[in-house]
């Protein structure tokens, strides 16, 4: 563990990710912030959950920002367009899916990154992933260098150097590590909600965050603890 008393914020979906990448924040010693988003996702349900999770980590502040996406469309979490269905690893691997969100990652992390300068956190933690990362080019290293680079050359804090730091301590893990080590920190993965078309019942068990999830777990030799409709 890391001996420390730094501001951290931490991008907290209410998801399995990014509730490990809280836990891990907190392990190596930050004084956490978490930082939600209503982006009028059909999967808003997950904005309870990381209630639930951010209240039970003790975190210092939990702020949920609304930021209309769905104002702007063009996925199919935030428009009338279907969620894809009992994909294949290989269809998951062949592009870009309709489940990505036009911009979200740097919008996402633009407020982040308004938010730690006023707390004066220099750390922000987020869960990406670039081994089950469904395709989505917001994910990659690559973009979190970039960012990372263009956000101490457009803020006060980086001109002041008070630099910003990036986390993303699960990037190179695959989903069944990520369960692993979120359990060897006591992530409660029951609290967790994934899915990109749940219902009353639970999670659909089809969609590609379903069945990466659920692939990660069976990697693990564990059973998802959440509630499915169906899994194939």
């Amino acid at each position: 563990m890391t001996n420390t008393t730094s501001e951290a914020v931490v991008l907290l979906s209410g998801g399995l990710d990014s509730s490990t990448a809280l836990a891990i924040a907190r392990e190596q010693g930050f004084n956490c912030s978490c930082l939600s988003f209503s982006y009028g996702q059909r999967q808003e349900r997950e904005l309870a959950q990381a209630e639930i999770i951010a209240a039970r980590a003790g975190v210092s502040r939990h702020l949920i920002l609304p930021v209309p996406l769905d104002r702007i469309g063009g996925s199919a979490l935030t428009a009338d367009i279907a969620v894809p269905k009992d994909r294949t690893g290989p269809e998951m691997d062949s592009g870009i899916p309709v489940t990505y969100v036009p911009g979200r990652n740097i919008i996402f992390l633009s407020l982040a990154l308004a938010w730690a300068e006023v707390i004066g956190a220099s750390d922000i933690f987020l869960g990406i992933n670039a081994v089950d990362y469904s395709g989505y080019p917001d994910c990659r290293p690559e973009f979190l260098s970039a960012f990372e680079q263009m956000a101490n050359l457009g803020t006060r804090a980086g001109s002041e150097k008070k630099p910003f730091t990036l986390h993303a301590p699960l990037i190179h893990l695959s989903k069944g590590e990520i369960i692993k080590k979120g359990l060897e920190l006591g992530v409660d993965y029951s609290l967790t909600h994934s899915c990109y078309d749940p219902a009353e019942d639970g999670a659909c068990g089809r969609c590609d965050a379903c069945r990466l999830r659920l692939q990660g777990f069976a990697e693990a030799g564990l059973p998802d603890p959440v509630r499915y409709r169906e899994t194939r």
